[in-house]
């Protein structure tokens, strides 16, 4: 850590644009702990100023239940303090509920490029099929990206599915992965389905860093009808998830006019 604040300093806090940092709610020495974070906000602050900063305050199932909260808010309130320039955003977080997944996620869907413009297409997009709920998984974490949901689905009672959801499909790419010899990191499926009574469910990929949830009411002709407009869709949305990619190909396409 002391080389990174001294000799590399400049190499590893330029052109940063977020740090994650967490803090041991069980830690013994919470003052050291901050002149540890002070000092690596100063670096950031000197070469990355516009850094966007996310606190995980982890390991909160080890304090008392009635505690928590209050624990919580000293904790923030101490490092907002030491954070210079910085606004934090904070998160509770333990290995034994969803509150890791939330947090990840929400970091996730705060630095994706164009997310209102997804969003608003998320949404077309369900309209068109007539779908209940439609998520955007991450590609390598399968964490929701973003998600559209229609009346239907919004009175699902489960309000930790995405999280829930996440964990399901990351655990079954682990065994694929396993029984298969490929990579952790690899794409170990292009096509999932599930056709229950109640319900039909498909996870196709979508764009280079996505794949999509639809889940629609039961029925063969809208389930394909479902399937062939989100392969149609998925143009639209590889050009969003990629701009910098589109703005170049439109500079091509000027200047060869």
């Amino acid at each position: 850590m002391e080389n990174y604040l001294s000799q590399q300093r400049q190499h590893v806090f330029s052109n940063v644009g977020v740090l994650i940092y967490v803090f041991d709610i069980e830690s013994r020495d919470f003052d050291r702990d901050l002149l540890t974070y002070r000092s690596i906000i100063g670096a950031l602050s000197q070469f990355s100023s516009t850094a966007s900063v996310y606190i995980l305050i982890h390991k909160m199932d080890l304090v008392v239940p009635t505690q928590r909260e209050d624990i919580y808010n000293e904790r923030v309130d101490q490092i907002q303090a030491k954070s210079d320039v910085f606004s934090i955003t904070p998160f509770a977080t333990s290995i034994w509920d969803q509150s890791l997944y939330k947090a990840w996620a929400e970091i996730i869907h705060d630095l994706v490029p164009n997310l209102d413009q997804i969003e608003k297409h998320l949404g077309s997009l369900g309209k068109i099929i007539g779908a209940e709920e439609i998520l955007l998984f991450e590609r390598s974490s399968f964490l929701v990206v973003s998600s559209w949901t229609s009346e239907i689905g919004a009175q699902n009672p489960t309000s930790d599915r995405f999280e829930r959801l996440s964990n399901i499909v990351k655990t079954f790419k682990q065994s694929t992965s396993r029984y298969t010899g490929t990579p952790k990191s690899a794409e170990q499926f292009c096509h999932f389905e599930l056709k229950m009574k109640n319900f039909s469910l498909f996870i196709v990929k979508f764009t280079t860093n996505t794949y999509l949830l639809v889940c629609l009411p039961p029925g063969e002709t809208r389930y394909n009808s479902a399937l062939e407009n989100v392969k149609i869709a998925r143009k639209e949305f590889e050009d969003l998830d990629s701009p910098a990619k589109k703005s170049a190909d439109r500079g091509a396409t000027g200047a060869n006019e």
